[in-house]
């Protein structure tokens, strides 16, 4: 809770100093304008050059996702700006054009049209609109879940192998084991016994997938440069979705009998029902708000703090010097939070897409107390 807190605190300071700064930063040493001209393919160019600092555009280019992997940017011999980027492959389907399989770079940051089509911001359009494009492109955030799938599999099958050769059963785990187990014990005896019960078994392959995709993603998305894959709603919406059809397809008699004819007087029943119904929808949906929150401010706000570096600095530069080793040190705390936050994260989706299958499963316990299910040495009076 407290950690909420802080983290909330955090958000709200920022948002509203973004909110005062929300507007480009010119530096003192350029005040001119630029001058957008219209190339022979129809897209706007920058003719000139300004150092402008747009706290808005790094935070969202961070958090959304976009074609290309972008690192830094730097400014050549030459006098121009340049991106150290590792563009992604276009592949676009249009019944009019057929397919079209090209690098991202072509579009040349928004600024070129490359075989009849264009990109405007994220997205990319036919530069004629009756043309109808269908996006199949490998965005950073799919490219990067892929990887991070591929290390997680590559990972837990190699831990497996051990064991299926009797390392860490015979004899005492190594390497890879003694991080994985303790993990799948605490899964085990902490989430899915206390809240599943007897059929626990049946959902730890469910509940360890969960666990370990949201985390070994979360990881992931804290290296610099990479892709926020936690803080996309459509994958914290696609992990809902899935929890709830598992929580759905468990549901017994008992359960389904409680949302439709819940044991409440019944003028209350015209009220309760609805509400239980409704209820179906919410838990998942409490689940996919949660994580993607939770993910989306923690970056918003370490990349709000370097960011009050050059916003400081493009009204001084000895105010940005001075202020840098303050923002460092604050990024640095908040980075390392981040890292527990994954952890966190991860186990409380898991724990209660796990408290929620065992609502499904729970039986009708009224009859839990009656005489027959004493034992025989107990005396009723």
């Amino acid at each position: 809770m407290a950690l909420d807190r802080i983290k909330c605190l955090w958000v709200a300071a920022f948002s509203v100093f973004l909110t005062l700064f929300s507007a480009q930063v010119s530096a003192q040493t350029d005040t001119t304008l630029h001058e957008k001209v219209v190339d022979q393919e129809g897209i706007k160019k920058e003719k000139g050059k300004k150092n402008v600092f747009d706290a808005n555009e790094v935070i969202f280019g961070h958090v959304l996702d976009a074609h290309e992997f972008h690192f830094f940017s730097y400014e050549g011999s030459d006098g121009q700006e340049h991106h150290a980027i590792i563009p992604l492959p276009v592949i676009l389907y249009s019944p009019q054009k057929g397919l079209s399989v090209f690098s991202s770079s072509r579009f040349d940051h928004g600024r070129t049209i490359y075989n009849g089509y264009k990109m405007e911001g994220n997205t990319i359009t036919a530069a004629d609109p009756s043309v109808k494009v269908y996006d199949f492109s490998l965005t950073r955030n799919v490219v990067q879940m892929i990887i991070a799938l591929i290390v997680l599999v590559s990972l837990l099958l190699s831990v497996a192998k051990k064991y299926s050769q009797g390392q860490g059963i015979k004899t005492a785990p190594k390497g890879w084991q003694n991080v994985i187990e303790p993990v799948v014990e605490f899964i085990i005896v902490e989430v899915a016994k206390p809240n599943i019960g007897h059929k626990y078994k049946k959902y730890m392959p469910y509940l360890l997938t969960v666990f370990f995709f949201i985390l070994i993603n979360t990881l992931f998305g804290l290296i610099p440069g990479s892709a926020n894959v936690t803080g996309n709603i459509a994958f914290t919406a696609v992990l809902g979705v899935i929890s709830f059809l598992v929580i759905v397809l468990s549901g017994n008699k008992h359960y389904w009998g409680h949302i439709f004819w819940p044991p409440v007087p019944l003028g209350i029943k015209i009220i309760m029902i609805p509400v239980e119904i409704l209820g179906i929808f919410t838990k998942p949906f409490a689940l996919i708000i949660r994580l993607f929150a939770n993910m989306v401010a923690g970056h918003i706000v370490i990349i709000c703090l370097i960011s009050l570096i050059f916003i400081f600095g493009s009204l001084s530069s000895g105010i940005g010097w001075g202020f840098s080793p303050v923002s460092i040190a604050f990024s640095v705390f908040i980075y390392l939070i981040e890292i527990l936050v994954a952890f966190i994260q991860a186990f409380i989706f898991t724990n209660l897409t796990a408290v929620f299958i065992g609502q499904a499963l729970e039986e009708n316990h009224t009859n839990e107390h009656e005489p027959h299910d004493l034992p025989d040495d107990r005396v009723i009076v």
